[in-house]
This record gives structure tokens, sequence and C-alpha cells, in this order.
């Protein structure tokens, strides 16, 4: 078969096959009396083997090494070609994400796209300040994707870049709190803990409605978040995982004063008080619990508080007995 059939039948060009000759990757068995190349079916198969070898993404020297060494064992090759699609899929990928931020920020001219660029490349430095300056300057230059801003928060460890990150949450527009609210599910604890701070610091009815659902999260560090945040808003939702955080020691002064808070109308204040004496009397029998929740009722109003006080002061527990004489004390001087 002549040059010109085998490259009509086998999609490969003519210029090509003469190219796959000059590196000695496929020679033509024979020629005609004209001198003509001519390729034999062992020939076409080998050509076919190259193309088939190329569409894996072998360089031509490794397929020639691939096709005439004997020796030769495709396992090292095969798992450096994996590695390297890998790395170029992750290199695209990531190229594909910066287009669609860029493009998200609604650049007018060169100059917004080379800015939002400029920003996007600060929130990766790996230089603390130069990250905190661009998370600071998102909101007041070209603004830079929420997406980034999420991204970004939910993997920085810098106290400071993270408060700064989350300034910008708050202030951005867009899908900040959806976004977040997914980081809450992340299989990684330090995410999920960045995930409801950064959601914390969002006013508004749908992130107070995703820290609502995070009162069911099974992490106990997304739960508290949720709950101080939730007690601060008025959502008595809050209130049994406010009263655990009590009786367990976790952050107990903050859940305290978020229960002092919730306890803006007799209604609610009652409720509260009526949580705590339950705890008290069956589920907190560890004295420091019991000592932190007749503490609580300092902050929580009304009859209810007040007669369970009346009750904790003669407690068979001497430390709890005390600290409920002690808040009456102060109860009645500030009601006297």
């Amino acid at each position: 078969m002549l040059i010109g059939e085998v490259a009509r039948r086998s999609g490969v060009s003519a210029r090509m096959l003469r190219h796959y000759e000059s590196l000695g990757l496929v020679r033509p068995s024979g020629r005609t009396g004209s001198g003509y190349r001519e390729y034999s079916a062992k020939d076409i198969r080998r050509i076919f083997h190259i193309e088939s070898l190329r569409s894996l993404g072998l360089s031509l020297r490794e397929i020639g090494r691939a096709l005439d060494d004997p020796d030769f064992t495709p396992s090292v090759l095969v798992g450096d070609l994996v590695r390297q699609t890998r790395e170029r899929i992750e290199a695209e990928t990531e190229l594909l994400t910066r287009l669609h931020r860029i493009d998200a920020a609604g650049p007018a001219a060169w100059e917004d796209v080379l800015q939002v660029v400029s920003l996007l490349q600060a929130l990766g430095s790996k230089n603390a300040d130069a990250r905190q300056r661009a998370a600071l300057s998102s909101v007041d230059e070209v603004p830079v994707p929420v997406e980034a801003l999420v991204e970004a928060a939910l993997s920085e460890t810098e106290p400071n870049v993270a408060g700064a990150l989350r300034w910008a949450l708050a202030r951005s527009s867009g899908g900040g709190p959806a976004l977040l609210a997914e980081g809450l599910d992340s299989p990684v604890a330090a995410v999920r803990e960045r995930a409801v701070q950064s959601l914390a610091g969002i006013p508004g009815g749908e992130v107070t409605a995703y820290l609502r659902d995070a009162l069911a999260n099974p992490d106990v560090v997304v739960r508290s978040h949720a709950a101080l945040v939730l007690g601060t808003r008025g959502v008595a939702d809050a209130l049994p995982t406010l009263i655990d955080m009590i009786v367990e020691g976790r952050n107990d002064t903050g859940a305290a004063d978020a229960l002092s808070v919730l306890a803006g109308d007799t209604v609610t204040a009652d409720r509260i008080a009526t949580g705590l004496v339950d705890r008290l009397a069956h589920d907190a029998a560890e004295a420091a619990g019991r000592g932190r929740l007749t503490q609580a009722l300092a902050g929580i109003p009304g009859a209810r508080a007040s007669q369970a006080l009346v009750e904790l002061s003669q407690d068979g527990d001497r430390a709890v007995a005390l600290t409920a004489a002690y808040l009456l004390q102060l109860r009645d001087v500030r009601e006297g």
C-alpha cells in the first residue's frame, strides 16, 4: 500500500508518516519499481500501535522504546503517565477556577482583571501579612469573588488573617453563607470550626437558619459555636445546647451569658430556669457541673430562678448551697 493510501485509511498524514520514518518508528517494508514507499500489513499495524500509544500521552521516544525493547515493562511508564495526567488536570482545574472567579468579579477593563488576579494571588500567598492585606482590601477595591474568600477562610490557620477574612465575608454579597454551610459537613474538624466561626460573623435570617441546622451537627464544637451565636440572637432553639455546655464546662461563661440574653421575657426566663434546675436534679451529679449550673441562674430573672436559688441554698452540696445563698443576696440588693 502506497503512502497516500495509508494516510487516507489510517488518518495519519503523509508528512507525519515520513516523520515516523525519519525517527525509525516505522519503515516501509518495500519500494515499488518507481521507488515509492510501500507499506505492508505489518507496517500498518505498527502505525496503529504508534497512534494508540500516542493517545495515552507517550512521547515518540517512549513509543519507540515500548515497541522495540523486548524487556520493556509498561507499569512504571504508565504510573508516570497517571501522575503527570493528574498534575496536568489539577493545574488546568486551578486555572479554570481562577478564570471563573475573575469572570464573577465582572471586570470592566484589563486593569480590573489584573487587580483581581493580584488579590487572588495575595490570598494564596505564604506571607500572612499579604493574605491579611488582600482580605481587608477585597471589600473596597475590585470585589474578590465570594468563592475565593470562602476557600481562603476555610483553610486559614493564622488568627489575624482568619479574622480579616471573616470580616470581608460579612461584608460581601453573594452565596457566602451557603458555601460556608457546606463546610460544616467537611470531614476535617478544623474546617468545620472555621466554617461555623465565619457564619457567626454574618448577620441575617439565612445564616440564622444555617446555624439552627448546625445545632444537630455531630461535631460538638460546631454545635457550641452555633448555640452561642443563636443565643445572642434570641433564638430559643439554642437553649438545650447552651445548658449542655454549662454542664460539660465548654465555654460555660459564654453559654451563661447567652442564656441571660435569651431570658428577655418571663416565659423564656422561666423555661431556662426550669432547664437548669432539671439538669441539677437529674443529670449533673458531678460537683463542678452542679456549681456551674447554679452560677448560671444568676443571670436569669424571674420568680422561677429565684425560687430555684432558695431551694439550692439548702442543697446537700455545700458549695452549691453557698453559691445559691450568695446569688440570692445579690438579687436582693439589685431588687431592693
